[in-house]
């Protein structure tokens, strides 16, 4: 299979790392990141967008929103010959897509940025037209970085909001144990790791027992102990709520800018 990238940045990268068994073209306007890759996995490259169009079977779009204009003007499909759009840019809509790639199939991607270790989540959401094989096609190649869940596209804003943008919250709250340990004492190396060890371990306990988020505290939640004084700290300056509205928030933004698109 022949998978064209347009847009050669860290979220390409992390696919074309692990799609080594596949013919990769990639194309980017960053000559040097276009060499750096092309030494690195032995991939095609050009600065032609065009170029790795026609290439691909697979074509996958990974330019930034801002510049989805100038590179879809620049692109124009081959004649009779059908080929598999995904889009992994936030906030850009299947009804932009559309417009721009008449008659072709459409799958829009919502990836996160732990997909750079091959530890993400990402969302599918698939346009009209895309048949279940070509679906699964695009499903083979995300689950290369990471679980895969399907939703439907009015979906998107919401998992921006929560598996897109939630990294970084997350990032935030390791940064905060970190920093609380350290002025207790802790060494900051020794802080770090104690607040990245907690933030992975605490994600792989709930995946493995499958226990609700609230019984798994519970268990840790003794009557009179110390972890209860924290949450109830916690509890204090609205925590949980804070980061209900912080995913809400990025929902919202992603919602306008799918707007701004769509018209």
């Amino acid at each position: 299979m022949k998978i064209a990238f347009i847009g050669a940045g860290k979220m390409a990268e992390a696919l074309i790392s692990r799609l080594r068994k596949y013919q990769i073209f990639a194309s980017d306007i960053n000559r040097k990141r276009l060499l750096y890759l092309k030494k690195k996995y032995k991939i095609k490259i050009s600065t032609d967008n065009l170029q790795a169009f026609a290439f691909g079977e697979v074509v996958i779009l990974a330019i930034k929103p801002q510049n989805f204009p100038e590179v879809m003007a620049g692109l124009k499909k081959e004649k009779g010959k059908r080929k598999l759009i995904v889009s992994i840019a936030a906030g850009i809509p299947l009804r932009y897509l559309q417009k721009n790639f008449p008659g072709l199939p459409l799958v829009r991607a919502m990836p996160n940025n732990p997909c750079l270790v091959g530890a993400g989540i990402i969302a599918l959401a698939r346009g009209r037209g895309v048949r279940d094989s070509e679906f699964g096609v695009v499903r083979k190649i995300f689950e290369r970085v990471g679980e895969v869940v399907e939703v439907s596209e009015k979906r998107m804003d919401a998992v921006t909001g929560l598996s897109g943008s939630g990294p970084a919250f997350v990032y935030l709250m390791m940064e905060a144990l970190s920093e609380g340990g350290e002025r207790l004492g802790l060494p900051k190396k020794v802080a770090a790791e104690l607040a990245q060890a907690t933030i992975l371990g605490a994600g792989q306990t709930a995946k493995q027992t499958n226990l609700s988020f609230a019984a798994l505290r519970t268990m840790v939640t003794s009557p009179g102990g110390t972890t209860i004084e924290g949450l109830k700290v916690l509890e204090k300056f609205k925590f949980k709520e804070a980061l209900r509205q912080a995913v809400r928030a990025a929902a919202r933004k992603s919602k306008k800018l799918s707007r701004l698109w769509a018209k």
